[in-house]
């Protein structure tokens, strides 16, 4: 069946309470690059220096990571209807805090109680979707795919468009568009079944005593410290305004959407997954060299470029990771995740660091080699990972790849 199809169960015939899911993912994925284009603007109008302002993303994630054991808990027992209003309120009150920070310490401690929102929202939508959806899980799962592209690309787009004017606007708006999610969420979702299986606390921790999912977890920490390099330095590098800036991170965050969801599945059938990762994380490497050596053209290009491999990368690692293992995809996905954000939360504090102890040039040069170090154990650690990229089936490619980035 397509799920392009208008008729019953298509993509465009869905409840309206998949609409109201679907259209708070596409806010709440927005929240990850919203502040990218303003980095400067908040570094200005908080008297900050760059490494201060990066924290934003370093508290943002490291509160995500920490979140991966909870998410899993929390919904288990009080549903997936009650964990998403949940994520939703805390995003809304510390999205709107944000926007009344007088200082960085502030601003970062308000986006850390944002970071805990959306983890609990983005790692149980996914599941309400489906869940929800009429016709089967496909079309639910294009609708998903289709809210975290589109969240990805708009969301420096959102904040460029607003940060001109204030760098607090951004994240008035992001509070008053999750708001609006709520209120939807709150009219049109019923309540879901809760799952057979309470999951405890310590499920993911060990669902990675499996050989090969802890490799996964090991070169993905490895490649998001380069993803995040390039997503939390880079606005320092490129000093744009923040509509040339939006603009830019608009182009990257289109090429990821098209890559991860059109382009690397094709690639993998007919290369392999293992040599498509490889390929893209060498690729990936060099983009990034160009990236902090080039001129001022070349790392607009390089910035923009880095998209392409970055969605190749996210969807070949969901596969690897949820696929690997026998342990259930949402104890998997957490476990994974709980490794992998940590290099979200590291590369924006240690990028300016290095540049401070060094030059504008050598945080690239760090983010290169990390990427290069997944290729590594992905080669080395082969064997491990080979049963999942020969023998996951095409359909659950799909299905887990965004599973996996919302967790």
């Amino acid at each position: 069946m397509d799920p392009f199809d208008a008729g019953a169960g298509g993509i465009l015939r869905q409840p309206k309470a998949v609409w109201a899911t679907a259209g708070a993912s596409v806010v709440a994925f927005m929240g990850i690059g919203l502040v990218d284009p303003i980095l400067p603007s908040i570094a200005k109008g908080l008297d900050a220096s760059a490494g201060q302002v990066s924290l934003l993303f370093t508290s943002y994630f490291l509160i995500t990571a920490l979140a991966m054991l909870v998410t899993g808990f929390v919904s288990s027992r009080i549903g997936g209807r009650k964990t998403l209003l949940l994520g939703l309120a805390f995003v809304v009150v510390f999205a709107g805090l944000a926007g009344t920070s007088d200082t960085v310490g502030q601003l970062v401690g308000y986006r850390a109680g944002w970071g805990l929102g959306n983890a609990l929202f983005v790692s149980t939508a996914l599941a309400v979707i489906v869940g929800a959806a009429a016709g089967g899980s496909a079309a639910a799962i294009l609708l998903y795919e289709s809210a975290l592209g589109l969240g990805m690309a708009c969301g420096p787009l959102l904040g460029a468009l607003l940060g001109d004017a204030s760098w607090r606007y951004p994240f008035f708006g992001t509070a008053f568009l999750m708001a609006i999610g709520f209120l939807c969420i709150t009219v049109f979702l019923k309540e879901q079944p809760k799952p057979a299986r309470k999951t405890s606390l310590l499920d993911p921790i060990r669902a990675l005593g499996h050989g090969g999912l802890a490799s996964a977890a090991v070169s993905a920490f490895f490649y998001n410290y380069t993803f995040f390099t390039v997503l939390a330095f880079t606005p320092f590098v490129l000093n744009m305004t923040p509509y040339k800036s939006g603009a830019v991170f608009f182009a990257w965050g289109v090429l990821l959407a098209v890559f991860s969801v059109l382009v690397a599945p094709r690639m993998q059938r007919r290369f392999g997954s293992l040599k498509v990762l490889g390929g893209s994380l060498v690729l990936l490497a060099a983009d990034v060299l160009v990236l902090g050596y080039g001129n001022h053209t070349a790392a607009i290009v390089c910035t923009i470029l880095s998209g392409a491999f970055i969605g190749v990368n996210n969807t070949v690692y969901t596969e690897l990771a949820l696929g690997v293992s026998d342990a259930p995809r949402p104890v998997a996905s957490a476990g994974y995740n709980f490794v992998r954000w940590f290099a979200a939360a590291a590369a924006p504090y240690f990028a300016p660091k290095i540049e401070e102890w060094t030059d504008v040039h050598v945080p690239f040069v760090v983010a290169a080699v990390t990427a290069l170090l997944g290729a590594v154990v992905v080669v080395v650690r082969r064997r491990a990972l080979t049963h999942e990229a020969e023998e996951l089936e095409p359909q659950h490619a799909s299905e887990d790849s965004v599973t996996v980035f919302a967790n």
